[in-house]
Parts: C-alpha cells; structure tokens; sequence
C-alpha cells in the first residue's frame, strides 16, 4: 500500500544523504525510483541531490508553477515509477502537496519527501506545513547542537556569523549561511 512519508529535520541531519540511500534500495532490487528536487537549489549543480558527504544523484526539477502529478504520469507512462522522491520538498506549495497526495492515492506509487520543518524565524514552510497535515508518515531525521541538545531549530547568519532575525524567508545556503542549533540556544542567538 503506497503511503506519503515526510522526512523531516533542521538543516544537516542528513536528509539528502537517506534520500539516495532510499534510491540506491529501491535500485538495487531492480525498482525505478524518480528524484525530485526544487529547481530553486542550485548550490551543487542544476538538476542534482548531493550529499554533504559526497553522494549525488540526477533529478528532475520542480519550481511553484509544476504540476508534479501531471509529471509523474507523464513519465510513469514511459517507464514505470516505483517510488517518488523529493528533496528539498519546503519549497512545495500547498497544490503541489495536494498533487504528490494524488500520486499515492490514484497512482498508488509511495512519495518520500526530505526538507526542512521551519525557517530560520521559526516559522512553517509551506510545503511542510501541508506535508505535516497531509503525511500519512512523519520522521524525523535528528541532528544535534553544538551543546549536544537536538537541534531543531536553524539560524540565519551574515558574513560575520551573526545571527540574523529578518529577511527574505528563503535565501540559498549550507553552512556559510545556516547554524542548526537547540531552542535554547535559538533563542539565545535572537535575544529572544
């Protein structure tokens, strides 16, 4: 029975790494997995899943206007997809959460999605916001703070590595732009 797992963590958890290890497994049992991931991140080349451990994979790119049922048909149609994986999957909107329901539910094709939960203000992504509600199985992937605590939260930091409170809510980067860090130590951060 096909079901849609949300995978979820601050950043560094490891996300796309158990990601491509999810693809290798289905690979290696002679499955077709399909790799999505948000045309938005580029950091590692367009069109690719990397790892910070080095492991990459192609994918097809996905951007707010995509329809990403209508994709997956439309390949599905050509060669048959065993499994739907999405990285990166914050930057979904809530029609295309609703769209990846519709692959489970009338494909019967299980949908894996990787991203974060919030943004560095605390704040819900839309994808994950709908992901939450919609998810048949939510995980979450854990990491730790530099005190040792679970990091689930994520600060945004300048140049400088000050903790930034304001902004756009997406702004591309790793670990020259992101700190995953504990709620103490979030609020810490943000005098908060």
């Amino acid at each position: 029975m096909a079901q849609l797992y949300f995978y979820y963590s601050a950043m560094n958890a490891g996300k796309s790494t158990t990601l491509l290890q999810s693809s290798f497994n289905y690979q290696e049992r002679g499955m077709n997995p399909l790799i999505f991931t948000a045309a938005i991140d580029d950091r590692y080349g367009v069109g690719k899943v990397s790892s910070r451990i080095g492991l990459q994979a192609e994918a097809q790119l996905y951007s707010p206007k995509d329809d990403i049922y209508a994709a997956v048909c439309d390949i599905n149609a050509n060669n048959k997809v065993d499994c739907l994986l999405i990285d990166e999957c914050q930057f979904l909107t809530e029609k295309q959460v609703y769209q990846i329901t519709e692959v489970v539910d009338k494909l019967r094709i299980p949908v894996l999605c990787y991203g974060l939960r919030t943004d560095f203000r605390g704040e819900l992504f839309e994808g994950a916001k709908y992901l939450l509600a919609w998810a048949d199985k939510l995980v979450e992937l854990k990491t730790i703070c530099h005190c040792g605590r679970k990091a689930n939260m994520v600060i945004r930091t300048d140049a400088e590595g000050n903790a930034i409170a304001d902004g756009d809510q997406v702004v591309i980067g790793g670990n020259d732009r992101y700190v995953s860090v504990c709620r103490v130590h979030y609020k810490e951060a943000l005098g908060k």
